[in-house]
C-alpha cells in the first residue's frame, strides 16, 4: 500500500470523478472581510476538503442519553450558514462539500488541519472504504471551554489516499457488503 500524490489525485479526480466538486490546487485566498481562508484543494500527499454550510449542532436540553443504537435527532440543532458556533466542550455534525467516490483498490484517513487542531477543534472522519461513495459525515469537537467558530466553505481536515498493490486489493469492498452509509448526502446520523 502507498500514499498517492497530487498527480495521482488529480488523475482520478478527473478520470474516475473521484472528488466532485474538484478543486485542482491549494486556494489560499483572503476573504471579502479580508481575512485569509482557511485552505482547501489539493496539496501535495492530499486533498483538504471543505465543511459545507449545513451543521448540526449538538444540544442537552432534553437531558438525552447519546446512544449510538437508539441515536434521538433531537439531540441536535440545525443549524445553516457560513460560519457555525460550536459551544464549548460540545461538539457539531457536518458534512463535505465534496462528494466522493472511492476505487476498489484505494483506502482513505482523514486527519484535521492544524489551524483547527491549534484552538482545540478536532474534526473526526472514519476511513473511506474501498468503493464507498457519498458526502462525507464529519464531527467536530470543541475541546475548549469557550465557544469556537467553524467556517463552512473552507478547507477542516485533509484526506490522504492509500492505494493497494495490484496483487492485494480486497475481496470485499464497502458496496459489495451494502455498507448502511453507502450514498450518503448531507449530514447522516448514525444508523444500525
Amino acid at each position: 500500500m502507498s500514499i498517492k500524490s497530487d498527480r495521482w489525485i488529480r488523475r482520478l479526480a478527473h478520470e474516475e470523478r473521484m472528488i466532485e466538486p474538484f478543486v485542482e490546487s491549494q486556494v489560499r485566498r483572503v476573504d471579502a472581510q479580508g481575512r485569509r481562508v482557511i485552505s482547501y484543494g489539493v496539496s501535495s500527499y492530499g486533498y483538504d476538503m471543505r465543511v459545507a454550510p449545513e451543521f448540526k449542532i449538538f444540544t442537552n436540553v432534553l437531558s438525552a442519553i447519546v446512544d449510538p443504537k437508539q441515536f434521538d435527532s433531537r439531540s441536535f440543532v440545525e443549524f445553516a450558514g457560513d460560519v457555525c458556533l460550536v459551544p464549548p466542550n460540545s461538539f457539531a455534525l457536518a458534512r463535505s462539500v465534496e462528494y466522493f467516490r472511492i476505487p476498489r483498490n484505494v483506502l482513505t484517513i482523514c486527519v484535521g488541519k492544524s489551524t483547527y487542531a491549534r484552538c482545540g477543534i478536532i474534526t473526526n472522519v472514519t476511513p473511506f472504504e474501498p468503493e464507498w461513495e457519498g458526502h462525507v459525515t464529519l464531527e467536530i469537537s470543541n475541546t475548549t471551554p469557550l465557544p469556537a467558530k467553524i467556517y463552512a466553505n473552507e478547507g477542516i481536515c485533509q484526506v490522504l489516499f492509500f492505494e493497494a498493490d495490484e496483487d492485494d486489493i480486497c475481496e470485499t469492498s464497502y458496496a459489495d457488503k451494502e455498507g448502511k452509509y453507502q450514498g450518503q448526502l448531507g449530514v447522516t446520523l448514525p444508523k444500525l
